[in-house]
């Protein structure tokens, strides 16, 4: 629907510095299955379009496709003619990055040099880089997320969340920001979610947003209940609260480290006196970002992901069989709260990436799928993922959870424009239509060569 044009405008106004934009667009309905949501939806598509363009006017002006890059990319503080305003950006240092770590420039110089040299299989590298919401977007008028914190007698917390997990590891890094606030170990934390009856309001799972919407919701419900703890803390032991901290589920002096009391002893005294208290709170937290107007215009996001990939590949020139070989990626996320789920996220999405730039083609004929199984449908197995070497840059995001920033769309966003780019490199043929099927690519490589003996 509506959405996809609307996500591509913002990377095609967005990723690079373009003082002006005009967009005309038509959601048109059709008999044929409508679309559902896809890891960066709108964005795949038109970093396709964009990332090549880079590299097609950086040979046009006769500079280099990461100087060309770096000419034109956005810094902290810019703001776009539809009104995205990055408080922070990383992209220079993503593309600098990224390039060094795969050796872009040298390799791209020789795999050029051998394109006209005798032999089958021919070795490309392509870089390509990517903008995308990092704190949510303000599709809706809301792009907020409820959180209620409860704590028990032996000092642990029941943090009930209106953020789904999904398979993201939102549960994890929720409960390492609740532990950071209240001073607690992992195993003292439980997450609560996914059901609707219980949960409280949450807009949904989507647009990069959970990490940073219902992170920012959990820290608020967490300090809460820290100043509710500090306060009776103090109370009962004649102290400033001011000058008490919770470390190791203790109460203790900031200064001196001197233990006051345990966490579950004060919750006890808490629970079981004639004037009982709970320690529970509620937060709900709503990003400072806007609701696009009618001209879609708006800072509809309260943090943005940049992120560039290189990608290396090994084309067959006879049979059309493209091989990832390897992805470098530098990804701007904020602040890095869990390295390791972090780095699966990224290396999925990667994967993902990899699957709709080479073999996943939905064959739609007459309004009826012609290949609705996994036979025809294909995806990327375990045999064809590309080793992987992911750097990442920390911007520390203002407003960010600790600094951090969403990624979960990023990694996939831009490897199908570097693999466009690797191929050209690899056959100085450009191929402007996904996916890099064997036939389309064989094809592609059989017309160039009918052309330049005409």
């Amino acid at each position: 629907g509506a959405t996809t044009p609307f996500v591509m405008m913002q990377t095609i106004s967005s990723l690079y510095r373009v003082p002006h934009c005009l967009y005309h667009t038509k959601a048109v309905y059709t008999n044929n299955p409508y679309a559902g949501s896809f890891r960066g939806y709108g964005n795949l598509q038109a970093t396709f379009a964009v990332e090549q363009h880079m590299d097609m006017m950086a040979e046009a002006v006769g500079m280099d496709p990461l100087a060309f890059r770096l000419k034109n990319a956005q810094d902290a503080g810019e703001v776009t003619p539809q009104g995205m305003h990055f408080k922070s950006c990383g992209l220079k240092e993503c593309l600098t990055t990224a390039a060094e770590a795969s050796g872009f420039l040298a390799k791209t110089k020789a795999n050029a040099a051998e394109r006209g040299k005798p032999g089958r299989f021919k070795r490309g590298i392509g870089i390509a880089s990517m903008l995308h919401v990092g704190g949510g977007a303000k599709i809706y008028p809301s792009d907020g997320c409820g959180t209620i914190l409860k704590m028990d007698d032996f000092g642990s917390v029941t943090l009930i969340t209106g953020a789904s997990e999904i398979g993201q590891g939102s549960e994890t890094v929720l409960a390492q920001l609740v532990c950071e606030e209240l001073g607690l170990p992992m195993s003292a934390v439980r997450v609560v979610n996914n059901d609707t009856e219980i949960t409280p309001w949450d807009v949904g799972v989507h647009a990069s947003r959970t990490t940073f919407i219902a992170g920012n919701s959990a820290i608020g419900a967490a300090r809460k209940a820290r100043g509710k703890i500090l306060a009776a803390a103090g109370k009962m032991a004649d102290l400033n609260p001011d000058e008490l901290d919770l470390r190791g589920s203790h109460i203790v002096e900031t200064k001196s480290g001197k233990v006051v009391m345990t966490l579950a002893k004060l919750l006890r005294q808490l629970h079981f006196s004639d004037k009982a208290e709970l320690v529970m709170t509620s937060f709900y937290y709503e990003p400072p970002s806007r609701h696009q107007d009618k001209h879609f215009k708006g800072d509809v996001s309260a943090a943005y992901a940049w992120a560039t990939q290189v990608v290396e590949v090994e084309v067959d020139t006879d049979t059309g069989i493209v091989r990832l070989l390897k992805v470098t990626g530098a990804h701007d996320v904020g602040r890095i709260l869990n390295r390791l789920g972090l780095e699966g996220q990224i290396e999925g999405g990667i994967v993902m990436g990899q699957g709709y730039a080479l073999t996943e083609e939905l064959m739609v004929e007459n309004g009826v799928v012609r290949n609705p199984g996994f036979r025809d449908y294909k995806l990327v197995t375990a045999p064809e993922i590309p080793e992987m070497d992911v750097r990442f840059i920390e911007t520390m995001d203002g407003e960010g959870p600790q600094g951090a920033k969403g990624v979960g769309e990023a990694p996939a966003i831009c490897i199908a424009a570097a693999t466009a780019n690797a191929i050209e490199n690899a056959t100085g043929v450009r191929i402007m239509a996904l996916p890099f099927t064997p036939e389309k690519v064989y094809r592609a490589l059989h017309a160039a060569k009918e052309k330049a003996a005409a």
